[in-house]
């Protein structure tokens, strides 16, 4: 069950498919961890879907460091944009995970599949 507090935080837990309709993200999980003032981890599990293959659970973490939406992500009424701009951005992140996850080390060690 996720513990989602804030309005970004529940946002961004939806799970969402690709705008080319390729890649679907089910976020099963949404793990928000404040490591210091300026510092935030978000830890999703989620499954991966592609049409012609097997559904893939995995875990990923996504450090987030950029101050200048730290006050959206823990503000208990956003303005609607910038969460927007923050979505947009976070599943930014989570797509180039997974698309660089075979062969970047940086992006390899930030998820791990799940059995």
């Amino acid at each position: 069950m996720m513990d989602v507090r804030t309005p970004a935080e529940r946002a961004l837990a939806r799970s969402y498919t690709t705008g080319d309709g390729k890649v679907s993200f089910v976020v099963d999980e949404l793990t928000v961890d404040h490591r210091s003032r300026d510092d935030v981890a978000l830890t999703y599990r989620i499954t991966v879907s592609r049409a012609g293959s097997a559904s893939e659970p995995w875990t990923v973490t996504l450090p987030w460091g950029d101050k200048s939406f730290l006050d959206v992500l823990t503000s208990p009424a956003p303005d609607p944009d910038r969460v927007a701009q923050l979505v947009h951005l976070v599943r930014a992140l989570l797509e180039e995970w997974w698309d660089t996850k075979g062969y970047d080390r940086q992006a390899a060690k930030a998820g791990r599949r799940c059995t």
